[in-house]
């Protein structure tokens, strides 16, 4: 099988490891914080905004929970950037608009922004070390928001064409595995794969748009 430019953005994503925080995975979402809720009932009479905050996070917190995970290999950080998501949301409701962006987008932006915002306060809290492992670290091999736009390009993609993508793309597995195991064509994954990886280039020649 021939590797695509998308193939080689997605070397990024974690593949098998002892440590089960470090897979691309996808987990179910937490549960909305109370006080969210609260700050909502108190002023859902009077928001203008097009925005439903419970709504919201009941269609895209897996998602998002999903993307902060595998971004920063914390649950509990994760957790608390999805919280962070809807909180910022919830507070810029009035600046959302359908007509310039879907919600999907308008929250993965605000999710994106969350997580740098966290990647930075880990990079900036002193860690010590012995002596000997300061002289063995070296820079890291990959610009970590490459990772990021992979990861969240992931995140935003359906569950079965994520899945495809994962399966033979990442874990290198042939569509005739994969169709032995799950039931699905293999015609149908090649579909689904080429959508995805189609969904994935678009993505990250947006981002590398972005970034310059």
């Amino acid at each position: 099988m021939s590797e695509t430019p998308v193939d080689r953005h997605l070397r990024a994503v974690p593949r098998d490891s002892s440590d089960p925080a470090a897979r691309a995975t996808f987990p179910e979402p937490p549960v909305l914080h109370p006080a969210l809720t609260d700050q909502a009932s108190t002023a859902g009479a009077a928001a203008t905004a097009p925005f439903d905050l419970a709504g919201a996070f009941d269609e895209h917190a897996g998602a998002l929970f999903g993307f902060a995970v595998n971004a920063l290999r914390d649950r509990s950080l994760a957790e608390d950037c999805v919280q962070e998501t809807f909180l910022r949301a919830w507070r810029a409701r009035d600046g959302f608009s359908p007509e310039r962006a879907s919600l999907r987008t308008w929250l993965f932006v605000i999710a994106r922004n969350v997580i740098v915002d966290a990647q930075r306060a880990i990079q900036r809290t002193p860690r010590i070390v012995p002596v000997d492992v300061l002289d063995d670290t070296g820079s890291p091999s990959s610009d970590p928001l490459d990772r990021l736009s992979v990861i969240e390009g992931l995140a935003k993609l359906s569950p079965e064409h994520r899945d495809v993508l994962v399966n033979v793309h990442l874990e290198g597995r042939s569509y005739a595995e994969v169709e032995a195991d799950s039931g699905v064509p293999a015609a149908t994954l090649r579909s689904r794969s080429f959508y995805a990886l189609r969904a994935m280039r678009d993505h990250l020649t947006e981002r590398k748009g972005r970034n310059v």
